[in-house]
C-alpha cells in the first residue's frame, strides 16, 4: 500500500464543481491509472481520499492537494499523466508523489484577488483599501458552522495584502492563514463591502497561487 498526494489545478468551468462532485470525479478515474483506493473498515466502508484544503466553489487554484491511500506499491511516478487522460476540462494533475509531510504543517496560502469596477477604479480606492487592511482590527459578519451569523475579526489571519491598480480593476496579492483558523480570501471583499462600501467592487475573482508552512517554505 502507498500514501499518495496529488498536486492539481482547478480552474475555468471546473471551478464550479462542488467539493463532493470533485471527490467523486477523482474516485472514478483512479482505475484508469491502475490504482485501487484503500477503503476504511466497518459497516460503511469509504475510500481513504481527502482534499487537504477544500476550495470554495467559483474560486480557482494552482495548488490544490489531494491525499489518498492505494492498495498498490508506488512512488507516484507516471500517475499524473494517466489521471489527466480522464479528467474534465479545468482539472489537471501537476504532480503525484508519496506523502512525506502531514497536512497539519500547512500554515499559509497566497492568493490573487481581482476587484473589478464597471465604471473604472474609483479615485482614491487603492489608498483607502491599503488603509483598511492596515487597521489593527477588521470585524465582519460571517456564518459559523452552525449557519449562524457571528462577528469575526479577520485581521489576525491576514499576513500581507499588496495592492496595485490595473485596467478597470485592483489586483491584490494576499497571504492569509490556511487553517486553525483559516481565512477564505474572498472575505477580504466582504470587509470592503462592510467598512468601505463606496469602494466595493462590482465583481471579484480569487485564485490560489501557493501553499506554505510556518517557515514560509512551499508546502508539498
Amino acid at each position: 500500500m502507498s500514501k499518495l498526494r496529488l498536486l492539481f489545478v482547478k480552474e475555468a468551468q471546473a471551478s464550479y464543481i462542488s467539493h463532493l462532485d470533485l471527490m467523486r470525479t477523482f474516485q472514478r478515474i483512479f482505475p484508469r491509472a491502475d490504482l485501487h483506493l484503500k477503503h476504511s473498515q466497518g459497516y460503511h466502508p469509504h475510500p481513504l481520499i481527502s482534499i487537504v484544503l477544500p476550495l470554495p466553489v467559483a474560486q480557482s487554484s494552482e495548488c490544490e492537494l489531494l491525499d489518498c491511500e492505494v492498495l498498490e506499491q508506488t512512488n507516484g511516478e507516471g500517475i499524473a499523466e494517466k489521471l489527466n487522460a480522464g479528467l474534465p476540462l479545468g482539472l489537471r494533475v501537476r504532480e503525484c508523489y508519496e506523502v512525506t509531510r502531514p497536512a497539519r504543517e500547512l500554515a499559509f496560502l497566497r492568493a490573487k484577488v481581482e476587484l473589478e469596477y464597471d465604471a473604472g477604479v474609483p479615485t482614491g480606492c487603492v489608498d483607502a483599501l491599503r488603509g483598511l487592511f492596515s487597521r489593527e482590527s477588521i470585524v465582519i459578519e460571517k456564518r459559523t458552522k452552525r449557519k449562524e451569523l457571528a462577528e469575526v475579526d479577520i485581521r489576525p489571519m491576514i499576513s500581507q495584502v499588496l495592492l496595485c491598480e490595473g485596467d478597470g480593476c485592483v489586483h491584490a496579492d494576499v497571504l492569509v492563514q490556511a487553517q486553525n483558523p483559516g481565512l477564505n480570501p474572498a472575505l477580504l471583499v466582504r470587509a470592503i463591502e462592510t467598512h468601505l462600501p463606496q469602494y466595493a467592487p462590482d465583481f471579484s475573482r480569487v485564485r490560489r497561487e501557493e501553499l506554505f508552512d510556518e517557515d514560509m517554505k512551499t508546502f508539498r
